[in-house]
């Protein structure tokens, strides 16, 4: 596969205007990346930018700080879903996980999961925030909800993805979880790195440069 299969071209700035996610759009389609990585509001713009494309849409829920309820996160998943989103990235709730409410952690992970039926569910761990046994935690959790990825960071945190998180991540969901490294990826270097370890997307908003 080429490197262009793997990567989220992402704008998630609070700022982004309607004509930034459309310019996104357009370069996902012009150098053939695997999905766009929106907030909620710019499902639908991306969805009709990008309509007769085979290009994915995801969209962001309880970004960046995961602190919100689950309803809320249930109902914005469900939102962008019926706006046209193909694949939801979630952030989980870290305090939740801080406190050991692990089984909170899980149920909020499988509710969102099943809410959104057969879409892809990648579950943003922000393991900045996190201590290893933390992320080791975290993953097993969503493992055992059914989510379809386990996710490096926000991009908003204090830090983003590294070799070592990304080990971690794939020695503990081994083939039940795929694996989305984001946040800080820059460079083609970086990104090759990263697949060799086992991630199969990279989220980025430098996409374009990673191909150079």
């Amino acid at each position: 596969m080429a490197l262009a299969d793997f990567i989220d071209h992402t704008n998630l700035k609070p700022t982004a205007t309607v004509a930034e996610i459309q310019k996104l759009c357009k370069e996902t389609k012009t150098y053939g990346f695997y999905a766009v990585c929106v907030n909620g509001c710019h499902v639908s713009i991306a969805k009709e930018t990008l309509r007769n494309t085979p290009v994915k849409v995801a969209a962001v829920v309880g970004f960046p700080l995961g602190a919100m309820s689950t309803k809320s996160k249930v109902f914005e998943a469900k939102d962008c879903i019926e706006n046209g989103a193909d694949e939801i990235d979630m952030v989980i709730n870290i305090g939740w996980l801080k406190s050991e409410m692990y089984d909170a952690v899980r149920e909020e992970i499988n509710t969102i999961k099943q809410a959104i039926g057969d879409k892809i569910l990648k579950v943003i761990i922000e393991t900045c925030y996190l201590t290893d046994s933390e992320k080791e935690i975290a993953c097993t959790l969503a493992v055992e909800a059914h989510a379809d990825f386990v996710k490096t960071s926000t991009g908003f945190g204090t830090g983003g993805a590294t070799v070592e998180d990304v080990k971690l991540m794939k020695r503990i969901v081994g083939e039940n979880a795929k694996i989305k490294a984001s946040g800080g990826v820059k460079n083609k270097e970086m990104a090759l790195q990263y697949i060799d370890l086992g991630v199969s997307r990279i989220g980025t908003s430098s996409g374009p440069d990673l191909l150079k």
